[in-house]
């Protein structure tokens, strides 16, 4: 049994961090999670620098860390705008993001969905060959302005986005941190059976409750093998009120180990990373294996 672990700290954890982190230090902390074992890294955003501007530096970020042998460099992108100019630097892994919740994508990219599902339509139609794509779906579980999402219209929405291309890896989000095992169960599974075969599937969880992990291990049972953490358990979406950070990566990393369930991850060097993100300026870091493990390591 194997499960991936795709880092976003570097994009998700950083984007609300006020005070500017330096691009070298950006630099350092993806070299050092690479060296801890993880092979896929969002390291960024191709967005308006009005609106993040911690992630402005992007572009550069991703010229620095190429050289990095087997990195999988995954990138966001809210527009077609966004991704031309990752095109521009050199990204080959896409992310793109669509909510299911209307309000929530008004807040987040500034239009309806229906603008956003042709926006995404027409972005995957002109893609150069060898170009990977995520379709990430912002608010599958949940909704900071709506509230409970229910299954049939995620279903609907997906729909329409595979409708224009299947050979996409699909991350249903819990943006605010309030699903629960539950309700992950029952939609991985509605998904997994309503488009088997057709796409490869992931989960991006948020902690604000106290039940990322839990989360995680459910998406796990119902048949996902990627998940989105960030370590230190940085994060949280600035257009999503109330939703705090990621799942901590070394919590998720922690837990399959105890699972037997292999992640190619380094615990101890893991953890010394995310030591260092939980103490940057403006950083508010969850989990509790850093914390569990330096106990340990303080009673011995």
């Amino acid at each position: 049994m194997r499960a991936t672990l795709v880092e976003v700290a570097p994009r998700d954890g950083f984007q609300p961090i006020g005070p500017f982190i330096p691009t070298e230090e950006k630099v350092a902390f993806v070299e050092d999670a690479h060296a801890a074992g993880l092979r896929r890294i969002e390291i960024g955003s191709f967005v308006n620098p009005k609106a993040v501007p911690q992630l402005r530096d992007t572009g550069e970020v991703l010229r620095r860390t190429a050289r990095l042998d087997g990195l999988d460099a995954q990138v966001l992108v809210p527009n077609a705008r966004g991704v031309a100019l990752a095109l521009e630097a050199g990204a080959r892994h896409l992310a793109y993001v669509v909510s299911a919740s209307e309000a929530h994508n008004r807040s987040n990219v500034r239009r309806d969905v229906a603008a956003s599902v042709r926006d995404y339509g027409e972005i995957v139609a002109g893609l150069p060959a060898g170009v990977k794509v995520r379709l990430n779906l912002a608010t599958s579980f949940d909704c900071p302005f709506d509230g409970r999402v229910e299954e049939d219209l995620v279903l609907s929405r997906l729909d329409g986005l595979l409708a224009h291309r299947e050979d996409v890896e699909v991350g249903l989000c819990d943006t605010t941190g309030r699903a629960d095992p539950n309700h992950v169960f029952s939609l991985v599974l509605k998904c997994l059976a309503r488009f088997e075969g057709r796409t490869r599937w992931a989960f991006h969880g948020h902690d604000t409750y106290g039940l990322g992990l839990a989360n995680v291990a459910a998406a796990w049972r119902a048949g996902i093998a990627v998940f989105d953490a960030a370590f230190g358990g940085l994060g949280g979406c600035p257009f999503a009120p109330g939703a705090t950070g990621n799942v901590a990566t070394e919590d998720v990393a922690w837990m399959f180990r105890r699972m037997g369930v292999a992640t190619g991850v380094g615990l101890e060097a893991l953890v010394a990373v995310a030591a260092r993100a939980a103490a940057l300026p403006g950083a508010a870091p969850g989990g509790r294996v850093r914390a569990a493990l330096a106990g340990i390591c303080a009673a011995s």
